[in-house]
């Protein structure tokens, strides 16, 4: 193997690797056969991107990279290198078939896979069938659900990406409509509910939830769940990390947000039991941090959790008696000690869900001051930010002052597929695209900042390529 200079337009030069051969001087006049070459030890032929994609050029190719971003700094967390810290945010795609993957995961998470991001988190999981969100929702409560996962993640890992998955139960919110069936109701009728029935794949006289509060008059009325039932979806939560081991997954979250199971058990607004479960701070807690401790025992890579700081209720967190009146930073603070304690790598934190007439002041880096105040606590706990990041200086600026060590990126990514590359682009650093995208980048290389050093060495735009003399000659 050897490095060769690949030209690709007057502003672009890239190192690229290739399988060489020597041939027979009499078959070509060059001895060295240049060959596209794979990715090693899969079945079928796919292009070998070297470095992975996302990956910043060394600063012995590319001096503009000497002082890199925190946003494109390799970061390790349990021994597991993710090459810069743009993560994948799990979004549902209610597209599965019995919780089973589909060619939908698979184009959307390759697509992913593909364009430079730091990490992936595949969708909200359930451990049985009735923790799905709606009867569309993924699943990992048996093994036939193994294979379309791992093709995925398989896929996912010869793009040299990392992947991982939440697993989650959606407690009182099962057994509801994906978004847009949810919607076509809601044009037709004034109340619509939520709710899905028998006939439409629901299971509304299974929904179960640690109290039998429903969400909203328009949501399932729960069923109080029995210590045993709480041990069975404890169980089916260890199971599901089996799985993950044969799928190859290379990290896991526990989703502990929005409104879903484990918030539910830690909130007082939905969370009124008189046993173990319930009460104070610490029965509250002590089934989520269970399964915590069970998972972490059963999987010894990076283990995330993701948690809602507040409730977004009205009134206090804690009233003048002392009482807590709902979830909040304070408790989350105390929550994430204990977490901290079993072993968790990664708290991902977000907000709310878990109150129906929730009101927040919606903005840019909205979810920031609870990352960073638990951040403050805890500095040496990795702690990511998400909610309305989509601005490459805006997610720079926080990882920079230490506010948060990744970002999770939903919806941006959505909207902006190539969010990493061109925050390289706008950040001025070198990273790696695909191979096979190349072409779309030739000025990907050059920064946006005026008068900034290019890959050539020169001005931006002066077309120098004094680089060109450091680079191997063929």
């Amino acid at each position: 193997m050897q490095l060769i200079r690949t030209r690709l337009s007057p502003k672009l030069s890239v190192l690229s690797r290739y399988h060489t051969k020597t041939l027979p001087t009499r078959h070509r006049a060059m001895s060295t056969l240049y060959l596209n070459k794979a990715v090693p030890g899969i079945d079928q032929y796919i292009p070998l991107n070297e470095p992975p994609i996302g990956t910043a050029y060394p600063e012995s190719v590319y001096p503009q990279n000497a002082n890199l971003p925190v946003l494109f700094k390799p970061i390790t967390i349990r021994g597991l290198t993710f090459k810069n810290r743009i993560f994948v945010s799990p979004m549902c795609q209610y597209s599965s078939d019995n919780g089973h993957a589909t060619d939908w995961h698979f184009v959307h998470i390759g697509g992913y896979a593909t364009r430079g991001v730091g990490a992936i988190c595949m969708e909200a999981t359930a451990v049985v069938p009735e923790g799905r969100i709606s009867p569309q929702d993924a699943g990992l409560w048996t093994d036939s659900q193994i294979e379309p996962l791992k093709r995925i993640v398989n896929f996912a890992h010869s793009q040299g990406t990392l992947i991982g998955v939440q697993l989650a139960h959606a407690g009182r919110k099962a057994s509801t409509y994906a978004p847009w069936v949810h919607a076509d109701m809601a044009r037709t009728f004034r109340a619509p509910t939520y709710v899905a029935n028998e006939e439409e794949g629901g299971w509304p006289d299974k929904v179960a939830a640690p109290s039998d509060i429903p969400f909203s008059d328009q949501y399932p009325k729960p069923q109080a769940m029995s210590e045993e039932e709480i041990l069975r979806v404890e169980d089916a939560f260890v199971q599901a990390v089996e799985r993950c081991k044969q799928i190859g997954y290379d990290f896991i979250e526990v989703h502990g947000a929005h409104g879903y199971l484990q918030h539910e058990f830690m909130s007082p607004l939905s969370n009124v039991r008189t046993d173990q479960y319930g009460g104070s701070l610490e029965n509250r807690m002590r089934w989520p941090l269970c399964v915590a401790q069970k998972l972490r025992a059963a999987w010894d890579k990076p283990l995330f959790y993701r948690i809602s700081a507040t409730d977004w209720a009205e009134g206090p967190e804690k009233d003048a008696n002392g009482e807590w009146k709902q979830w909040g930073i304070e408790q989350s603070k105390i929550f994430v000690g204990e977490l901290k304690k079993i072993g968790i790598d990664l708290i991902d934190c977000s907000t709310g869900g878990n109150w129906v007439k929730q009101k927040i002041t919606v903005g840019p880096g909205y979810q920031l001051p609870y990352a960073e105040a638990l951040k403050k606590v805890y500095p040496d706990l990795p702690v990511g930010t998400v909610g309305m990041v989509t601005d490459p200086e805006q997610a720079e600026s926080y990882l920079s002052a230490g506010k948060a060590d990744v970002v999770f990126l939903a919806r941006e990514l959505i909207r902006t597929p190539h969010w990493a590359i061109l925050a390289a682009q706008k950040l001025g650093v070198a990273v790696k695209p695909a191979n096979q995208y190349e072409r779309g980048w030739a000025e990907m290389l050059t920064p946006a900042h005026p008068g900034a050093k290019t890959e050539h060495g020169g001005e931006q735009g002066t077309g120098k390529n004094d680089l060109d003399q450091n680079l191997p000659k063929h």
